[in-house]
């Protein structure tokens, strides 16, 4: 039944168009629901007599009918039942797994457009949350490439595929047979994939090869309800290099299959730089905590960045590198000049992980002192700067609370720039107290997410002015975002 129509005014954004509300077993259908804009995380953004409605894979200017699966009192989400009209923004997605696969939500949107929205994310985001005065924002830096970008991709092997269609009597009967990437919202469900664009050939060549392979050879796929089958997950790492490292892992210690299997992939692919098998028999698919198993090659690549010199980075199975190595070159870049070094600076580079960024910026400073509390990645940190000839860095694996203390700044120097990158979720009260503490004259904040970054700042800025913004696009086709803020301290500004 219908509960109440929304009508809109001639000469509004919506024209000569309403929204008609109805009820039907429960749930609310919102009918003819103009989509306005985006909001944060890639969602549509509409609005109902004030009331704003956050929607999946739409975009600005569909006409869409929605229904709700939260409703609030200020707000709602929903997913759409029917497109009454497709927004002249739009354009034809290049993957033919587009809307199945989450992974490139945007493919529907034209890149200068997706740019766009990222800039006013970034812009609106940082004055909403974090509330202090801001220069003007440099543009964003776009990716020259928007497809095949990434260096690693993951892929899994799994017995149930996520279709939009109705599962058909084979899919129903048994065990199915299927390579890609996990469904959203599905734990033990997988989107078949067979061409993906983020990463380039041979990767779906060998993907496609493993579950064509197991597939004659009877080979059982992995049941992620059941913890029972042989083929699990797979890691395919590309570099600029040209070096490639592949590394299987399997859910049971077969080593007849596992031997056949790296002796057929040997044979097939022999771009193949670095070979690797993982034996996981766990519930999780974590690789800390595992041992991979070199088969052929080194066991690991090596990545190149360029800066005031080339700079080489060994990434082995379990380590951490940025995943766009274009665009991460930009965003280092940009990192070092908002460090704007002369020599003779003493840089902290917290969240340092591998030490890309501190061993980037290193020809610049006269002192890098990373700090991490992985202790894996301080390791790798430490083979990295010695692989590149850099004595002028130190790594130490801690937490930055603990280490940065008194005894310790007299040893390695009290900072003159502090570079920080934390993970989503930002940085701890307690760390942005002692950057407080430590009142190094730069700071730059490093984020994969404007709004925790913008919650930061505004703690930050009891010391610190922001001094410049440059957002960077590391990932097409996704609603994610790189931001990169130079914040200077008050006093030293007035100096």
């Amino acid at each position: 039944m219908v509960g109440f129509h929304c009508f809109f005014t001639p000469g509004s954004a919506a024209g000569r168009y309403f929204c008609a509300v109805r009820r039907k077993n429960k749930q609310i259908i919102l009918d003819n629901l103009l989509v306005e804009d985006y909001a944060a995380e890639g969602k549509g953004l509409a609005r109902v007599d004030g009331k704003v409605i956050f929607i999946e894979q739409v975009v600005p200017g569909d006409r869409v009918n929605v229904l709700l699966t939260k409703n609030k009192k200020d707000w709602a989400e929903g997913v759409v039942l029917q497109t009454l009209e497709w927004s002249p923004l739009r354009v034809t997605p290049f993957c033919a797994h587009f809307g199945i696969c989450g992974g490139c939500k945007w493919q529907m949107l034209p890149y200068e457009k997706q740019l766009e929205y990222k800039q006013r994310q970034v812009e609106e985001t940082l004055k909403r949350i974090g509330k202090v005065p801001l220069p003007t924002i440099r543009p964003i830096l776009g990716g020259a490439a928007t497809t095949h970008y990434r260096n690693k991709i993951e892929y899994t092997f799994g017995t149930k595929e996520f279709t939009r269609e109705k599962p058909t009597a084979e899919q129903l009967a048994g065990p199915g047979t299927y390579a890609g990437f996990h469904a959203r919202g599905f734990f033990d469900k997988i989107v078949d994939i067979e061409t993906c664009y983020l990463q380039a050939e041979p990767t779906n060549a060998i993907r496609n090869f493993i579950r064509t392979t197991g597939i004659e050879k009877g080979w059982t796929f992995y049941d992620i309800r059941n913890h029972t089958g042989f083929l699990r997950t797979m890691q395919v790492r590309l570099c600029t290099t040209g070096e490639l490292m592949v590394n299987v892992v399997v859910g049971e210690p077969d080593q007849p299959k596992i031997d056949e299997l790296m002796q057929l992939l040997e044979q097939q692919f022999p771009q193949i730089t670095t070979l690797l098998y993982t034996i996981n028999t766990k519930w999780n698919d974590s690789m800390h905590d595992l041992v991979p198993v070199v088969y052929t090659g080194k066991g690991y690549v090596t990545e190149k960045l360029h800066s005031d010199r080339d700079y080489f980075f060994k990434i082995g199975p379990t380590s951490f590198f940025q995943t766009n190595t274009q665009q991460a070159e930009a965003l280092y870049t940009v990192t070092k000049n908002f460090a704007a070094l002369t020599g003779k600076e003493i840089v902290y580079d917290l969240y340092c992980g591998t030490g890309s960024i501190g061993l980037f910026v290193s020809g610049g400073a006269r002192k890098i002192v990373g700090v991490e509390m992985i202790a894996a990645a301080i390791d790798d940190a430490k083979e990295n700067a010695a692989l590149n000839g850099v004595t002028s860095a130190e790594f130490f694996a801690g937490d930055v609370i603990d280490i940065c203390n008194d005894d310790f700044f007299a040893t390695h120097g009290q900072p003159d720039v502090i570079i920080t990158d934390p993970p989503r979720a930002g940085m701890h009260e307690k760390l942005v107290k002692k950057i407080l503490e430590i009142a190094a004259p730069v700071v730059v904040y490093v984020s994969c997410n404007p709004a925790t970054q913008a919650r930061d700042l505004n703690l930050l800025g009891e010391l610190y002015e922001v001094t410049d913004v440059q957002p960077v696009d590391m990932f097409p086709h996704t609603h994610h975002i790189e931001n990169i803020v130079q914040l200077k301290r008050k006093a030293y500004i007035q100096v």
